[in-house]
């Protein structure tokens, strides 16, 4: 009867040994899953966001750093790139509309210009490809710097000592102080301002690089669906999508000071005027979307918790609990990454020469 109860106790301490075990394997193994499941959707930032067609150099991305900051090329002497791209607020203005040339109150948002460069395009509406771009039109915009003409934005540069610079980014030029340069140097900046964040370590396959509560987030923005538009290296900016799937995106943000501005943003359809581009916008990038509130191409949404239920509720059509929202921001922290070095302190910008 001994014998026999104690072949009992072992076979019973070795099935809650057995019990235990796979329970550990189990957790290992849901853990390492979560992280495969991240990586078909999400990569890592890569190294540079240089091309081919916009050769890169040291003297270039110099150039591009003092031109980003250059207000005297603006018709009222005020308007540069930083002015809505600020060191202070992560690349963006913490405003919920920007205010350009003169002081008018812009039409949207300005979102960081931190890894602007891998998006599939620029502007809510996409209406402009490349970074290069975006810079060489702003020069003509009413917006940002109202000049008449090219000629009128490369007077005032050579005006401002800056052909020196010029020639050392682009040698061998015959005229190297142009439009097209202006562009190419500022793109050469704009495409250092990386910010690889806890995130990429994650990604890379270090596990301890996030929280818990942010790999529980992280799942719940899989599996909810968040990553059917925010994916891939920018989580998010890759594509195009409707503003509101489920309902009118204004009864969700209470979208009110732009409607005032210039009536209701259609997206997409301002620069194509096609029915079907109605209310499409680019999906924002969600790298260091914790850092840059307010959300949306109007800044409706002040905090990101309730940026996170207007999404769920708009594109998804789900209400999410607080301890949902709660874990999803959680994961979105781990997006946030530093501002580079390199874009925190404002350049020496060029003297202009004495003339009487």
């Amino acid at each position: 009867m001994n014998f026999k109860n104690t072949i009992r106790t072992t076979l019973a301490l070795a099935a809650l040994c057995s019990i235990t075990v796979v329970g550990l394997v189990s957790a290992e193994d849901t853990d390492k899953a979560l992280l495969e499941r991240a990586k078909s959707l999400f990569k890592p930032l890569p190294d540079t966001s240089r091309v081919d067609d916009y050769p890169h150099s040291a003297a270039r991305a110099e150039l591009g750093k003092a031109l980003f900051f250059e207000t005297r090329v603006s018709t009222d002497g005020r308007m540069s790139c930083a002015a809505c791209h600020n060191p202070t607020y992560h690349g963006a203005d913490s405003l919920s509309l920007s205010v350009g040339l003169h002081g008018k109150k812009l039409p949207r948002n300005a979102p960081t210009v931190f890894n602007t460069s891998l998006l599939v395009a620029q502007h809510y509406g996409g209406n402009r490809m490349t970074v290069e771009e975006q810079a060489m039109k702003a020069l003509l915009s009413p917006l940002a710097y109202g000049n008449k003409d090219y000629p009128e934005a490369e007077a005032k540069l050579k005006s401002l000592g800056y052909t020196k610079k010029f020639e050392e980014a682009f040698p061998n030029e015959k005229e190297p102080v142009t439009a097209e340069n202006w562009a190419a140097a500022i793109g050469s900046f704009e495409r250092t301002l990386l910010t690889p964040a806890p995130f990429d370590k994650y990604l890379k396959g270090d596990q301890r690089a996030i929280s818990k509560e942010a790999k529980i987030g992280l799942d719940k923005f899989m599996s909810v669906g968040c990553a059917g538009c925010h994916n891939g290296t920018t989580v998010g900016g890759q594509s195009f999508q409707k503003f509101g799937l489920t309902e009118d995106y204004w009864l969700a943000t209470g979208s009110k000071e732009q409607e005032i501005l210039k009536g209701r943003d259609k997206g997409k359809w301002h620069d194509t005027q096609k029915p079907e581009d109605m209310f499409i916008f680019k999906v924002p990038q969600l790298r260091n979307v914790a850092m840059t509130p307010p959300y949306f191409h109007d800044g409706s949404v002040a905090k990101l918790d309730d940026a996170v239920r207007v999404m769920a509720r708009l594109q998804l059509g789900k209400q999410l609990s607080d301890e949902d929202v709660k874990h999803i921001v959680a994961f979105l922290q781990t997006l946030s990454g530093d501002v580079p070095a390199q874009f925190a302190k404002a350049p020496a910008l060029p003297v202009a020469p004495y003339s009487n």
